[in-house]
C-alpha cells in the first residue's frame, strides 16, 4: 500500500511539474514562426516608424520575421483590442505608446483595460516635445512667456496635433503647474498645427521634437523648452521646461505589450532580445535621427511606467475637464 501510495505522490509531482518543462521547450525554440507585431497607428506616423526599425532588427535577431500590422482607429483603441484578443502565446504582440497611459483618462468606457488585459514586456524608446512659438512672439525664453500669460489670461492659443494627445497634455500641464490660462485648439495632426504657428494664426504649438527640430534650426519657429528631464542632443541650446517650472516632465515612451497569459518565459525572451538589440550602436543612431535615446527595461519597470504615467495623466485630465472628441 505504501509502495502505491509513493507511486501515485511521485506521479502527481511529475505532472505538476510538466507544464513548467513543456513552457520552458516553448521558450526555447521560440519563435518558430512569425511574430504579429500590431501597430494601432497607420503606417508611416512614429508609432509605425519605430516599430518596423525594431521589428527589423529583432527579425535578425530571433531568425523569424516580426511582421508590421497597422491597425488604426480610435486613438489606437481597435488595434490594442485585436491585439490583447489575441492567443497569449507570444506570437501577437503589440507597439504601445503614452497613449494607453492617456485614455483610461479620456475614455469614460474602454473595450479594454490596458493594465489588467497585457504583460508589460519591455521598453524601446524615450522622446520627448518642445514648446514653440512664432518668432514675433514677446518672449524670448520661458520665463518672459509665463509673465506674458499672467499679465494677458485667456488670450494666447496653443495648438496640438488634437486633443488628449501627448502634446496637448504637455501644454496643460504647463498650464496647471504654471498658473497660466491659455486656450487650447486641437487641430487634427501636427502638421497643420505648425502650418498656422508659421502663418501666426496661433502663437504656441507643443509637438514631438521630430516635427518640429527643422524649424528650429533655421529659425521659422523659436523652442522655448524641450519636456524632457535633461536636455535633448538634437537640440542641445533650448533649455528643459522644468529648468524654469521645477518638477514639470513629460516623456513620449514606446515599448511593448503581449496578451494576458503570455508565458513568462517567452516575456523574458523577447524582453533580453528587446534590450540586446537597443544596445546594438546602430539602432541607437538610427533612434537617435529620430531625437529619441534607447529606454531599456526589464517587464516589471515598463510595466511600472505605464502604472506611474496612467495615474499621472488621469489627474491632469480630471483637472483641466478634458473630453474625447
Amino acid at each position: 500500500m505504501k509502495l502505491l501510495r509513493r507511486q501515485f505522490l511521485h506521479g502527481v509531482a511529475g505532472a505538476a511539474a510538466l507544464p513548467a518543462l513543456l513552457r520552458g521547450a516553448l521558450a526555447e525554440t521560440y519563435p518558430s514562426r512569425p511574430v504579429h507585431f500590431i501597430v494601432s497607428f497607420a503606417a508611416g506616423g512614429p508609432n509605425d516608424i519605430v516599430a518596423r526599425i525594431v521589428g527589423q532588427y529583432l527579425s535578425d535577431h530571433l531568425g523569424q520575421q516580426f511582421v508590421i500590422e497597422n491597425r488604426a482607429g480610435a486613438a489606437g483603441n481597435v488595434g490594442m483590442q485585436s491585439a490583447l484578443n489575441s492567443a497569449p502565446d507570444g506570437y501577437t504582440i503589440a507597439f504601445a505608446g503614452p497613449n494607453y497611459a492617456i485614455n483610461p483618462g479620456l475614455y469614460e468606457k474602454l473595450p479594454f483595460d490596458f493594465i489588467r488585459d497585457s504583460v508589460p514586456v519591455a521598453g524601446i524608446m524615450r522622446l520627448a516635445n518642445v514648446m514653440d512659438v512664432h518668432p514675433a512672439f514677446p518672449a524670448n525664453n520661458l520665463a518672459e512667456f509665463i509673465a506674458y500669460a499672467k499679465a494677458n489670461p485667456g488670450k494666447i492659443n496653443f495648438a496640438s496635433g488634437g486633443v488628449g494627445t501627448s502634446p496637448h497634455l504637455s501644454g496643460e500641464l504647463l498650464k496647471t503647474m504654471a498658473g497660466i490660462n491659455l486656450v487650447h485648439v486641437p487641430y487634427r495632426g501636427t502638421a497643420p498645427a505648425l502650418a498656422d504657428l508659421l502663418a501666426g494664426q496661433v502663437q504656441v504649438v507643443f509637438d514631438n521634437i521630430p516635427g518640429s527640430v527643422g524649424y528650429i534650426k533655421t529659425g521659422n519657429v523659436r523652442a522655448l523648452g524641450v519636456t524632457a528631464p535633461k536636455r535633448v542632443a538634437a537640440i542641445p541650446d533650448v533649455p528643459t521646461i522644468g529648468e524654469t517650472v521645477p518638477g514639470y516632465e513629460v516623456s513620449i515612451w514606446y515599448g511593448i505589450a503581449a496578451p494576458k497569459g503570455t508565458p513568462p518565459e517567452i516575456v523574458e525572451k523577447l524582453n533580453q532580445a528587446v534590450n540586446a538589440v537597443l544596445a546594438d550602436p546602430k539602432l541607437q543612431a538610427r533612434l537617435a535621427e529620430l531625437a529619441g535615446e534607447p529606454m531599456p527595461m526589464t517587464p516589471a519597470e515598463f510595466g511600472k511606467l505605464v502604472a506611474e504615467e496612467t495615474e499621472k495623466w488621469g489627474k491632469v485630465i480630471r483637472a483641466a475637464n478634458i473630453k474625447a472628441e
